[in-house]
């Protein structure tokens, strides 16, 4: 069994998968792209010392900022970490928790993802043509994936050529899903816009307090600025106001309104997952509501089993 815990950014999903799995004495297997990297804290809320000291919290802190964490080397340990929570403690489900919507898919739908790495070469031929002539030579080599793949997207254009030259394969061959054989309750957070705008701003002014620009800085001066990571929400703004461009009111400003537009954009993909039950962050017993739902969940699944 898996619970996963999932919902756009600010609406509380860390706190709640907290509180969840100290009822249920399990563990938190992170879903979020960001906290992989060790030395991004703040900018990325990760949790707390003391917060993982209080529940097991996996995926977190596994890579340096200058590495990459592909989406199958994500799936590959998140996949290994479940069973093997599984095989132990059969009774407490783990919980998937968070808002990265493509780690999500990668287990619970159970991607099949082509093991190709990049390969800084080819992509850097491939990035100096233009997009017309590389979605012809998409067209021509893969036209399944040319169908699902929208002409402007140079990005994932780009990736499809990429595996095919590299493996003599097309992407769209080596694609798909195999959902995981155990059962999974989706549990979603989500809240009235004007509530989320307000909890997106507070939290942006904490993580001031916390010292995110003190964070931001000594990053910069430890990786340089051209460190791709830092160019990520939240450490762009603050990196602006370190070069002097904006002041520090605007930089937090400008990171409440590119919050809000990726909390929007999170939103609308999980919009199209049926199987996610939602509940109301803002909900003064939000904990109670999900924790009848979970235990309901659970009672049902094992009556099944036996």
């Amino acid at each position: 069994m898996l619970i996963v815990i999932c919902g756009a950014t600010a609406t509380g999903k860390s706190g709640l998968a907290l509180e969840l799995a100290q009822r249920l004495d399990t563990v938190i297997i992170s879903a979020d792209s960001r906290q992989v990297y060790r030395e991004f804290d703040i900018g990325t809320a990760k949790p707390s010392i003391a917060e993982q000291n209080l529940v097991p919290h996996y995926l977190i802190d596994i890579c340096n900022p200058t590495d990459t964490l592909t989406l199958a080397e994500y799936q590959e340990q998140a996949q290994a970490l479940i069973t093997q929570n599984l095989a132990l403690n059969n009774a407490f489900p783990p919980l998937l928790v968070g808002g990265t919507g493509l780690y999500l898919k990668s287990v619970t739908k159970g991607l099949k993802i082509p093991r190709v790495s990049p390969h800084p070469e080819l992509r850097s031929q491939l990035e100096s043509l233009g997009q017309t002539q590389l979605y012809a030579f998409l067209t021509q080599v893969d036209r399944a994936a040319a169908t699902k793949i929208h002409f402007n997207d140079r990005v994932r254009t780009i990736r499809a050529l990429e595996v095919f030259y590299v493996t003599g394969s097309p992407i769209s061959a080596q694609q798909g899903e195999n959902p995981p054989n155990y059962p999974i309750l989706h549990i979603g957070l989500d809240c009235d816009r004007d509530v989320l705008q307000t909890r997106i701003a507070l939290r942006t002014n904490k993580m001031i307090e916390l010292g995110l620009v003190e964070e931001v800085e000594s990053l910069c001066q430890k990786y340089g600025q051209d460190l791709p990571l830092l160019n990520t929400l939240g450490y762009a703004e603050i990196k602006q106001y370190l070069n002097g461009d904006i002041s520090l009111a605007e930089a937090i400003e400008l990171t409440i309104v590119h919050t809000r537009q990726f909390a929007k954009r999170q939103q609308t993909w999980f919009k199209t997952y049926p199987e996610i039950e939602w509940f109301d962050a803002n909900d003064p017993y939000l904990l109670n509501f999900v924790w009848k739902r979970v235990k309901n969940w659970m009672n049902c699944t094992y009556s099944q089993k036996i």
